[in-house]
């Protein structure tokens, strides 16, 4: 009887994993893209594994990715800048880890046959396809007024209809993405031009992070930390080695990317635009200056608020809303 349950005992210890996986979850901002490519390339290596950590990445919803984690559902989460900025001053327990990008990916764009475009002080008075935010008025607004126009224009609100009203000529033009949209514009033959938001007045930013729940990172430091460190080592390969990251995430998405050669193409554009790593730094530093100036520009131009939605009256201390301490230097 001894023997029976000794051996009962070993299968059982047989039966469990080695090691305990501590279980996290990270949603993400938009349906899976390529500014998610770390973490579907660390969930591949099995980086995630390795570091103890058993990772779900969450499917998208129309809950934000800033709230899923700001409310405890989620621990981790891809947050649009702008979004982050905009909940933090509200309160939200948010706090960004790592940049994604390390610089503007975004761009204002319009047919590139117009020719009665030729600056942004053209665009006063045209009709512009938009996405519904406060930043995109300031930020419109201060580039054409910054080239000597008034900065007066129509908005229409279409979200991603943008682009195919655009294209048929509905509207006169729109912001897009230029490492996702603007290269999905040239694999459908599209031709465009931009304008530069830097060039016009605007502080140039992180336009993709990696944030946390700030009570729970308080709380499992070491966690956090191994989490972010297998992220960013995920970036990091995808920097290295654009074309194979591309086809993990291809397969890691198990067909929710239905456009192959628009990912492939992306994940060329987004190395060879220098977007996920300045030269001689890490993957995913955050540069402290970046983030005051484009939150300063926000402040100033009346985009963030407080909780009751109204205008903050005091630049806020920034420098609590981010942190390097997880990423490996």
């Amino acid at each position: 009887m001894k023997s029976l349950i000794a051996a009962a005992l070993m299968l059982g210890a047989m039966a469990l994993p080695a090691t305990a996986q501590e279980r996290l979850s990270v949603a993400l901002d938009w349906t899976p893209n390529t500014n998610h490519v770390g973490l579907y390339v660390a969930q591949a290596k099995g980086w995630f594994k390795d570091a103890g950590l058993d990772v779900e990445i969450l499917p998208y919803t129309d809950t934000s990715s800033g709230t899923l984690v700001a409310t405890g559902v989620a621990e981790f989460g891809i947050l649009s800048s702008i979004g982050f900025y905009s909940q933090r001053a509200t309160g939200a327990d948010l706090t960004v880890v790592m940049a994604v990008m390390q610089h503007e990916t975004g761009r204002l764009v319009f047919n590139g046959e117009r020719e009665d475009i030729q600056r942004p002080a053209d665009l006063d008075g045209m009709t512009y396809a938009g996405f519904g935010s406060a930043w995109e008025q300031a930020l419109i607004s201060t580039i054409i007024q910054n080239d000597g126009g008034k900065g007066e224009f129509e908005t229409v609100t279409l979200g991603t209809s943008a682009y195919e009203a655009l294209a048929n000529g509905t509207v006169d033009f729109t912001l897009e993405v230029s490492t996702w949209e603007g290269v999905n514009s040239v694999l459908l033959d599209r031709p465009q031009r931009a304008f530069r938001y830097a060039d016009y007045g605007v502080p140039d930013q992180h336009t993709t992070y990696l944030g946390g729940n700030g009570t729970w990172l308080k709380a499992n430091p070491e966690t956090a930390r191994a989490f972010v460190e297998a992220a960013q080592r995920g970036y990091a390969f995808a920097a290295e080695n654009p074309d194979e990251a591309a086809e993990m995430l291809i397969a890691e998405t198990g067909g929710m990317l239905s456009n192959p050669e628009l990912v492939r193409a992306s994940m060329q554009a987004i190395v060879g635009g220098g977007y996920l790593q300045d030269e001689g730094e890490p993957v995913g530093l955050i540069d402290a200056d970046m983030f005051g100036n484009i939150t300063k520009f926000m402040f100033e131009a009346g985009v963030m608020r407080d909780a009751d939605g109204k205008r903050l009256e005091e630049m806020p201390d920034v420098s609590t809303w981010f942190t390097n301490a997880y990423l490996k230097r």
